[in-house]
């Protein structure tokens, strides 16, 4: 009898998958650095970040889902929202980040306003990493509510074989 195939992959190393998350990762995260800054062209800094992380967030999450930790489908609610605790984590930092940039510089230019964001997004993502990896995507754990069914157990009945006696008797537990 075949058995239908499961969508559920092995799940890589953690040298694997921090490999494909940085490649994963990093490239919707260099890709939002460059949306937030032509985006903060129009409206306000935090906004154009608010905006750009929502979508990096779920655009990645389905990419972290099917590539980097291996689950073998689509992202499910629960991941999602999860990941967007993480995210919105690394929105605070990034926020941190640029508002002591500010501070400290009065007019910084567009490469170190780059540097700055990538820098911060970075450390976050080393942050997100272990998130993702230890509680969104962790294998070990049962994905549904269901109880946990122990055994009763019981003393065991011992019944041995009436012929031969000695050592070389029948026993089997009953």
């Amino acid at each position: 009898m075949d058995r239908a195939p499961t969508r559920q992959q092995a799940a890589p190393g953690a040298m694997a998958a921090f490999a494909r998350f940085v490649l994963c990762g990093g490239g919707v995260g260099l890709a939002s650095s460059f949306a937030v800054a032509a985006l903060a062209a129009w409206i306000s800094w935090p906004l154009a970040n608010a905006l750009v992380t929502v979508a990096s967030t779920l655009l990645a999450t389905e990419l972290h889902a099917r590539f980097t930790f291996g689950a073998g489908g689509r992202a499910t609610w629960r991941q999602h929202m999860q990941s967007a605790g993480s995210a919105a984590a690394a929105y605070a930092v990034t926020c941190v980040a640029m508002f002591v940039l500010q501070q400290l510089v009065a007019a910084p230019g567009a490469l170190l306003q780059q540097l700055v964001y990538l820098s911060a997004s970075s450390l976050a993502g080393l942050a997100r990493f272990a998130v993702l990896r230890l509680v969104v995507f962790a294998r070990n754990r049962s994905q549904g509510a269901a109880p946990v069914r122990t055994a009763r157990t019981e003393p065991a009945t011992v019944a041995c074989a009436a012929a031969p006696a000695g050592p070389t008797a029948l026993c089997r537990a009953a």
